[in-house]
């Protein structure tokens, strides 16, 4: 049995790069880029107006100027109207490209406008204001937005404003997911008094999702011959199989045996953690990967928010997150010698403290319980008594935070 972190250690080791694909940039949120995404031409692409007013030449205020005839009316997309004399303007609106022969921009708060005329009544008026000068955010060229980031809703819009309507992203990985055991039945289905209604799968199905990846689903019953059928098929058409039970040594598991047949060498099998101490993680010769969760939902749950989503991450070329931490609201105790995973429910404290508040269940088949809570705390396994106050790493559920 190996230690969480040692357990983290190898499967981050065996992250891959699934290579890349072109997608639709509005299509491409919550992806990582592949490319660098650049300038196509200056930013902003003129001397742009910041705020609606007058534009002047500056030199008329320096020569005691105040008074201005407006010469015409420039709206944003206009073509730009330039000014004969130091006594004329331009009554411009923000987002309109500045004429070349003015230079500062009066706001309609510092002017009267009567008959045609606009005369200054604030002073304080400096040269070049309300001014976003062309090429003073990026030059044409230059890198806007770097690969490897991740699209978020925020980047679409530099996206956008370059014309790039197709991206480069990185490929994420082809993943079914498999559960097994006669006593799992459809969810439309009516179990008997000794079955259950699968649920672990399509919880896998729904975090994937979040992550852009649609995987597919597959039920294995207990028997030896469609085991190895199913997974001599899944071996070769995925990159990654997630499954859920089946992997303990009961008389009718038969997944470890043909996983060993079928030359899926056991990277480690066992970590000292709670919930989700049978966790078996293998890769086959072919190089698809294997993590078997135990059967029970709040393992499963766990064991893909601490170990396939970081795994997945550093696959698509990210860097690991920082950890999060969250402060115990409660004293807290955990006998055995584990790492413990204890489901929390997370919120802010007046003073800006993220706590944790215990929300203990009746072990890791509750799933239930995980309706109440938002995060796993991972209290580390050489303690056994955890005080109030004290913060320790917290595994989110969403992305709340």
């Amino acid at each position: 049995m190996i230690s969480v972190e040692q357990a983290e250690k190898l499967v981050l080791a065996e992250a891959a790069n699934y290579g890349t694909e072109t997608v639709s940039f509005d299509k491409a949120v919550g992806r990582v880029l592949a490319e660098p995404i650049k300038a196509d031409r200056d930013l902003p692409p003129f001397n742009r107006v910041m705020m609606d007013g007058i534009a002047i030449n500056y030199s008329a205020i320096e020569q005691g100027i105040e008074s201005f005839k407006i010469k015409a009316t420039q709206a944003a997309g206009d073509e730009p109207v330039e000014i004969e004399n130091l006594h004329e303007c331009i009554e411009i609106m923000t987002g309109a490209a500045m004429p070349a022969n003015v230079d500062t921009i009066i706001p309609y708060e510092s002017i009267a406008i009567t008959d045609g005329n606009a005369r200054i009544i604030k002073t304080g008026n400096k040269k070049g204001q309300s001014l976003h000068l062309k090429g003073a955010d990026k030059k044409a060229g230059e890198v806007i937005i770097p690969a490897g980031r991740v699209i978020t809703q925020s980047l679409i819009n530099t996206i956008a404003s370059v014309g790039r309507s197709v991206l480069l992203v990185k490929c994420l990985p082809k993943v079914v997911i498999i559960s097994s055991g006669d006593e799992l039945v459809d969810i439309d289905q009516q179990p008997s008094s000794v079955q259950i209604r699968k649920s672990n799968s399509y919880t896998l199905q729904a975090v994937l999702r979040q992550h852009h990846i649609e995987a597919d689903l597959l039920h294995i019953p207990d028997d030896p011959q469609i085991t190895h059928l199913e997974l001599t098929s899944s071996l070769e058409n995925y990159d990654v199989i997630l499954m859920t039970g089946g992997i303990s040594m009961g008389k009718f598991d038969y997944i470890p045996q043909v996983l060993a047949e079928l030359q899926v060498k056991t990277i480690f099998h066992k970590v000292s953690q709670r919930p989700g101490k049978p966790f078996w993680f293998g890769k086959h010769e072919g190089g698809t990967l294997v993590f078997a969760f135990p059967g029970n939902p709040v393992a499963t749950f766990m064991c893909m928010h601490r170990y396939f989503l970081p795994w997945l991450r550093v696959s698509e070329g990210l860097t690991q997150k920082a950890p999060i931490f969250a402060v115990l609201d409660r004293d807290f105790k955990f006998k055995p010698a584990l790492t413990y995973f204890l489901q929390v429910r997370l919120q802010f404290s007046n003073e800006g403290k993220l706590l944790a508040t215990p929300i203990e269940g009746n072990g890791s088949g509750d799933f239930a319980n995980l309706a109440d809570t938002d995060a796993f705390l991972e209290l580390p396994e050489e303690r056994d008594s955890f005080g109030k106050g004290e913060a320790f790493k917290a595994w989110l559920f969403e992305s709340q935070i």
